[in-house]
């Protein structure tokens, strides 16, 4: 695929990346996941073990998509690897899915999930939901149409913000737990199977989502050969040790089938145990803005792939999608496409669940795209990179065998969601074929 030269300036430094990183991955999951993961497995060492092996798979995830970045340092992301590598079809497809739903499910189940914290925070009606919902999204992508400055020091201050909770969280909670963290066990533990591991696994992903995004702004970055592998190494890691030690302290302070009873209170409930009712209620604005960043994130990024497909002329009206504002330097009619497929969702869709069953066909997409890394390195035979995935070819293949795992586990756990995913895919087929027709 020919690159055409790209308008969207490189002004991204490494806190930006890092901040892209760590706020696009964090946002309710962490507060909320720790009881439905430990419920899937029945004990604190199997859940932690879940946390990790999620952690562990997204890191080889990340450090072999940077590989292949460093080679393709083009804004668009997925969309850009897999049209480089397996043709502009299959490009097509990863980009059409992620901005006719993924995207767009993503940023309005947060919007709404924004909104019910608030309703419930200042006390309001459910009347109000949607409302807020829009007034958040909608507020979040005027400031990322400005300049994308403002939104990347929106991102960097969510992040801090964020930060401060989660670590005041793990320290306190591991001084003042009385509890045997490691080696709790849930009386009526649900199961111990590796199937309610491999659903456990499944889990922490739902939390550890937005790996991939900042690769959708590497065009973006300054020096992307450098700063895109150093800023998933360092965010991964940043992230995946938040995710264990925030568990590992809400373990030292509850016991399991307390966890279990408070279900996605268990966070909240340890904060007002360390801090009192006024450390609940900054935990909930803590994750307020936690969910605003990560919105921001999701903000920021997708429309960039609905950019990255017009620069090529894969979408209609491709002209006036890849607009960029010429002192903003933004493309500001991609971030609305995909603020009105957003709205759209919140209004007439349930948006989790067509973010969960386009989980599916994501990590198809990751599937081929971490094969890409070999067929790359035999495209480049003798050709010197300026960054090679680690521990190669041991990184790219746990993490091509545990997307297999997360996949086969969707397969066997919702059928009907697969096949919904997969025919949502298709349907772009039809599409690229109009677009092209002329080719």
């Amino acid at each position: 695929m020919t690159m055409k030269e790209n308008e969207l300036k490189p002004t991204l430094g490494i806190w930006s990346a890092l901040a892209l990183i760590i706020g696009t991955i964090i946002g309710s999951g962490v507060f909320f996941k720790p009881a439905s993961v430990l419920g899937e497995v029945g004990s604190a060492n199997m859940a932690l073990a879940a946390w990790a092996a999620g952690g562990i798979l997204t890191i080889a995830a990340g450090l072999t998509i940077a590989e292949i970045g460093t080679q393709l340092p083009y804004t668009g992301g997925l969309y850009i690897y897999m049209s480089h590598i397996y043709g502009k079809v299959w490009g097509f497809l990863a980009g059409w899915m992620q901005i006719i739903i993924y995207g767009p499910a993503i940023i309005a189940s947060l919007s709404l999930y924004l909104a019910v914290l608030m309703v419930h925070f200042f006390g309001l009606g459910d009347q109000w939901q949607i409302p807020i919902a829009i007034i958040a999204a909608v507020s979040v992508m005027f400031l990322n149409m400005l300049n994308k400055r403002y939104g990347a020091s929106a991102q960097i201050i969510t992040t801090v913000c964020k930060l401060v909770p989660i670590a005041a969280i793990i320290v306190f909670g591991l001084i003042q737990g009385d509890e045997a963290a490691l080696g709790q066990v849930l009386t009526q533990a649900t199961s111990t199977t590796t199937g309610s591991f491999g659903v456990a696994i499944l889990a922490t992903l739902y939390a550890y989502d937005g790996w991939i995004l900042l690769s959708n702004m590497a065009g973006e970055l300054k020096n992307p050969q450098k700063l895109l592998p150093r800023a998933m190494t360092i965010g991964l890691l940043v992230v995946m040790f938040c995710y264990i030690m925030i568990n590992l302290a809400i373990y030292k302070m509850l016991p399991a089938d307390t966890i279990i009873a408070e279900g996605e209170k268990a966070a909240p409930f340890v904060a007002t145990m360390l801090f009192g009712d006024i450390g609940g209620k900054l935990l909930n604005i803590a994750i307020i803005i936690s969910i605003l960043g990560c919105l921001n994130g999701k903000i920021m990024t997708f429309p960039r792939i609905v950019y990255a497909m017009a620069k090529e002329n894969d979408l209609p009206f491709s002209k006036q999608l890849a607009y960029v504002h010429p002192k903003a330097n933004t493309p500001i009619v991609s971030i609305g496409i995909i603020m009105l497929f957003s709205i759209i969702m919140m209004l007439f869709f349930d948006a989790d669940y067509l973010s969960v069953i386009c989980i599916f066909v994501i990590y198809l997409f990751y599937v081929f795209a971490f094969i890409g890394v070999f067929i790359m390195r035999k495209r480049n035979k003798g050709v010197k990179l300026s960054y090679r995935v680690p521990l190669y070819p041991f990184t790219p293949i746990v993490a091509i065998l545990g997307s297999v795992y997360i996949i086969w586990s969707q397969v066997a756990a919702d059928l009907v969601g697969v096949a919904i995913s997969i025919g949502i895919v298709l349907i772009g087929l039809p599409l690229y074929w109009l677009i092209h027709r002329k080719d």
